[in-house]
């Protein structure tokens, strides 16, 4: 599987902090480094390493391309994070402005990427725009097929995921945060129906507001606290390559395929679209609520009933404070990649490009990418427990949004005014009747 770069933790778990913040991946990172430079007394608890799930096993792709038109004022505001990142924290997160072509083959693929283009791009002033089939020849060259033509944005990039969340953790240390890996939270306590602190498997921490950055292990914290969360995960793989000198540098997809330059010189290749949702206990009473997202992706979403039903059966739904959680069972979800699926990835990509001919894999992993019903995430005050947060659902979009959603969700915690409109991702959609489907990219 993946190796993140290691953080050490924090030794001393201090009685009373500010916030905490539950969850070491980008967007728990993110959210705890924007707090600490506030001047915010922020403590960030990882109940296994830092990016040790989904922030390490994700593409790495950062793009405003093809986002759902609600998430398109946050990824504006994560790009520029993003290109400030590194002198920000002292550090390297890999990134780069390599641009992201989605490059196509029939006419009726174009007009789709045109009708994005209208009705997302352009009223944002996105630099996204369409080349014809010479210059994706151009910008992506060496491939068999003469494709139609591309949906191109120059100034998307791309960061190294097991690098950036673990470099932005080691900057909230020293902006004065502290950071406790092997820590789960069990849950939280009360005080006259407000959030009065959290108890960690090393002990209490008392304070006013926490903020739930847990990934696929949203639902289960929520709903041992009685909080509804419509989410379950879906299994995402991907493959890595040993480095190959091919002139590719713009991130790409088409075919069968979807691909980066790594930093290392080598190349991340996933599918293009497919990816599996195992049956679980939690999709039934969850059925209805998913059922207009599986309509619409109907072909790039494969159902699976196999050992993750029994897996996910044997973890507690409820437990109290004082007994060991799940997440002191399961330090760290590491599914399987599905096979089948990266072979077909490799051979389309193969196939329009021979220059990855001979190419050795050195790697595959599979990663649980949580995700609601409309494909947004939740980025939210949850109103009836004042001081309790979550910043959760991110359905696959997580990485280039996360420095984007952490400067919101610590705008939310501080009250300060909110760098964009926070209305798409209110919680209270959850339980107030909003009809949740997804306005999807291409």
């Amino acid at each position: 599987m993946p190796q993140p770069d290691p953080v050490h933790s924090d030794d001393a778990l201090p009685r009373k902090t500010g916030v905490v913040v539950i969850g070491g991946g980008i967007i728990g990172t993110s959210t705890a480094l924007e707090l600490a430079e506030r001047g915010i007394d922020v403590v960030l608890c990882e109940k296994g390493e830092i990016a040790g799930e989904q922030s390490s096993r994700n593409w790495g792709w950062c793009r405003q391309m093809g986002r759902d038109i609600r998430e398109i004022p946050l990824i504006l505001e994560a790009m520029k994070l993003w290109r400030g990142m590194d002198k920000r924290i002292g550090a390297s997160t890999g990134y780069t402005e390599c641009g992201i072509a989605y490059v196509s083959e029939t006419e009726e693929e174009m007009a789709a990427r045109e009708q994005w283009l209208d009705e997302c791009a352009r009223p944002y002033q996105l630099s996204s725009h369409i080349i014809d089939g010479d210059k994706v020849a151009e910008l992506l060259p060496g491939s068999t097929t003469r494709w139609k033509g591309a949906l191109y944005t120059p100034n998307d990039g791309r960061a190294e995921p097991q690098m950036a969340a673990p470099a932005i953790a080691r900057a909230i240390r020293a902006a004065g945060g502290k950071v406790f890996t092997n820590c789960a939270v069990r849950g939280f306590e009360t005080s006259a129906g407000k959030i009065a602190g959290v108890v960690t498997e090393k002990g209490p921490i008392a304070c006013d507001n926490i903020v739930l950055a847990g990934g696929a292990w949203s639902r289960r914290f929520c709903g041992n606290a009685n909080v509804k969360l419509k989410q379950l995960s879906v299994i995402g793989s991907v493959q890595r390559t040993a480095p190959i000198e091919t002139g590719l540098e713009t991130s790409f997809s088409g075919g069968r395929f979807a691909v980066r330059k790594r930093a290392d010189g080598g190349y991340t290749v996933t599918h293009r679209h497919l990816s599996v949702a195992d049956i679980v206990p939690a999709s039934f009473p969850q059925f209805f609520d998913f059922l207009p997202a599986l309509r619409m992706d109907w072909n790039g979403l494969k159902l699976r009933l196999g050992s993750r039903f029994f897996d996910e059966a044997r973890l507690a739904n409820r437990w109290s404070l004082d007994q060991t959680s799940p997440f002191e069972m399961v330090r760290t979800l590491d599914p399987e990649p599905i096979p089948a699926i990266l072979d077909e990835a490799l051979a389309s990509l193969k196939a329009h490009y021979p220059v990855f001919d001979g190419i050795e894999i050195t790697e595959r992993w599979g990663g649980c990418i949580d995700a609601t019903p409309d494909a947004v995430p939740v980025i939210s005050a949850v109103d009836h427990i004042p001081g309790f947060h979550l910043a959760t659902g991110f359905s696959g979009h997580g990485f280039g949004i996360g420095p984007g959603a952490g400067k919101l969700m610590a705008e939310i915690v501080t009250g300060a005014t909110p760098c964009v409109d926070p209305e798409p991702f209110r919680y209270s959609r959850m339980v107030d009747g909003t009809r949740m489907i997804p306005m999807a990219g291409v």
